[in-house]
């Protein structure tokens, strides 16, 4: 039994140290549209996603969801991503994942275009005192063209990218759950919902 288990374990964790190549091309204006193609075993293994389809509601349908709607924008006006980013730690953890995670992933040809905006230009302009810096340095990798946009008066996210990205999953898991495990991250997630 516990060589039976053991032996699917190994069997397990060697299929998620094979790399998994993802080519892509994402558009998110209103919708997310775009094309994407998933390479496993080297190639052996190819799978094309594509987003998922918006279907149009039946009339009584678009009542109820014009009701909760309406509620879901009041809910996400009080989610307060800010609340977490003004603690130093919880800033340097996430810098230190998103370092971690940009050395797991191997990128070529990349192209990210992202436009943010909050709806009120005082938490934009605060948001962007911290990502101001940040779109700087991406700017100045080599193999990719990253641009981070604010927008000060709408609310808004924009998104347009493409590229190859090859990761292990085995690498990425590990970084997930480390940055999920943390303390650190965990204070943060909770100050941000007790901001709200």
């Amino acid at each position: 039994m516990l060589a039976a288990a053991l032996t699917t374990l190994l069997v397990l964790l060697f299929l998620l140290a094979i790399p998994l190549t993802l080519t892509y091309q994402l558009s998110w204006q209103q919708q997310l549209e775009g094309k994407a193609m998933l390479q496993w075993l080297f190639g052996l293994v190819r799978v094309q996603l594509a987003p998922p389809r918006a279907e149009q509601p039946a009339p009584e349908e678009k009542q109820i969801e014009d009701s909760t709607e309406h509620k879901s924008k009041t809910v996400r006006k009080k989610f307060k991503p800010l609340a977490a980013l003004r603690q130093k730690a919880f800033r340097k953890r996430i810098l230190r994942f998103a370092c971690d995670l940009w050395h797991a992933i191997r990128t070529r040809d990349l192209y990210l275009r992202i436009r943010v905006g909050l709806g009120d230009p005082a938490d934009t302009g605060q948001l962007w005192a911290l990502f101001g810096p940040l779109s700087g340095l991406l700017a100045n990798i080599e193999d990719a063209s990253i641009e981070l946009e604010p927008e000060f008066i709408d609310a808004v996210f924009e998104l347009d990218s493409s590229g190859k990205i090859s990761v292990i999953p085995l690498q990425l898991l590990y970084l997930v759950l480390g940055l999920l495990c943390s303390p650190i991250f965990r204070r943060g997630m909770r100050r941000m919902n007790q901001a709200a």
